[in-house]
């Protein structure tokens, strides 16, 4: 998602970090955009205050792919990097990060344990995830003055609720939105959808629109969809819509029911020459206060239980954050976690019916 903000810079930065070795330093590979901007404030502005340690930011288009190209060189120049969940997986599977020591990482203000604390998920061998970013339903509230679309059923309703529809050009995130539609209950969607029935349910509620269906492929469409009437609903990443709807007034509303979110974090390549600092970084920036200063930044929800409370207005406004976050009670428990496993093994072939089903 993140690639759609920012133009990568990866280049210019592997080369500043390559002059940054030494135990007063740290080298970040992020993101960019307005993701890199509120890691600057809730995460690195506080930590060189707090320990003296230098940082050093490169950014890319997706981290994951310089990151394993420095591995494979032997020429390993970033420390910790921030990935999406998939790639944190792959990576690790491939022997290209470190294994990350959990016990650095700090107890929830009432004393809960990490692995107690974390979302189910947020911990991995080789991963400590920061954020959680969604794929919702969304929909432009003047275009229906009376009865609100409020589930997944609703996005498919056409008769009750008029207009065209925009969904990202894909099978995943798709077809667990159809299914939930359709009627199976959350827990029960990658279980159903691991069977050809499963698929053939999927791919038969997606029949029913169609030909009410935008197709996009860049983050930013849905809402221009939205904003210029081409469309009355769409499903999108979540921080798209909360940027049009609370940075740009626009009269767009989000419906949790139904969203498919996905985790992001920090992974530590292997041989990076700072670990130690890496370490500490880690443990720093996952405090529950630190991971709730990030979520006022951006509207992507924070990893741990305890943040959620901690959460206050959106950044320079009188707007509280928390009702716009996929992680906040009452949210996340409306959709589901993304399988990463199931799409590993299932991707491929999954993709190519859903191609083959877009040209019928």
């Amino acid at each position: 998602m993140k690639k759609l903000l920012i133009a990568s810079t990866a280049l210019v930065g592997m080369a500043s970090m390559a002059s940054a070795q030494g135990s007063g330093v740290l080298n970040i590979l992020d993101w960019g955009g307005a993701y890199g901007a509120s890691h600057a404030v809730a995460y690195n502005a506080p930590f060189e205050a707090e320990t003296g340690i230098r940082i050093t930011v490169a950014d890319a288009d997706n981290p994951a792919t310089p990151i394993k190209a420095m591995v494979e060189a032997g020429n390993v120049t970033a420390d910790v990097a921030s990935v999406e969940y998939a790639d944190a997986l792959r990576l690790c599977d491939e022997g290209a990060l470190e294994t990350i020591d959990l016990s650095v990482l700090k107890p929830g203000p009432d004393g809960a344990t990490p692995e107690d604390d974390f979302l189910p998920g947020a911990l991995t061998d080789c991963f400590v995830a920061t954020d959680v970013w969604s794929m919702v339903m969304a929909y432009d509230d003047s275009k229906f003055p009376d009865a609100k679309p409020s589930t997944p059923a609703d996005f498919f309703d056409t008769a009750k609720f008029p207009g065209k529809r925009t969904l990202r050009k894909g099978a995943k995130f798709n077809l667990e939105f159809a299914l939930m539609a359709d009627g199976v209950a959350p827990a029960d969607v990658y279980d159903v959808l691991a069977t050809p029935e499963g698929v053939d349910q999927a791919f038969a509620k997606l029949d029913t629109i169609k030909g009410d269906v935008v197709w996009w492929e860049a983050g930013a469409q849905p809402p221009q969809l939205l904003a210029d009437g081409e469309v009355t609903m769409a499903y999108a990443f979540n921080g798209r819509i909360f940027n049009a709807a609370i940075g740009e007034n626009k009269p767009f509303n989000i419906v949790w029911t139904g969203q498919v979110y996905e985790m992001e974090g920090w992974i530590i390549p292997k041989g990076a020459p700072n670990k130690d600092n890496a370490l500490k970084y880690i443990a720093f920036t996952t405090e529950a206060e630190r991971l709730a200063r990030a979520a006022e930044l951006i509207s992507y929800g924070p990893t741990r239980k305890s943040s959620s409370g901690l959460v206050g207005n959106v950044d320079g406004k009188d707007i509280p954050m928390s009702p716009h976050l996929p992680t906040t009670p009452g949210n996340i428990e409306q959709g589901i976690n993304s399988n990463a496993d199931f799409w590993v093994d299932h991707d491929s072939e999954l993709s190519e019916r859903f191609n083959a089903w877009l040209a019928s």
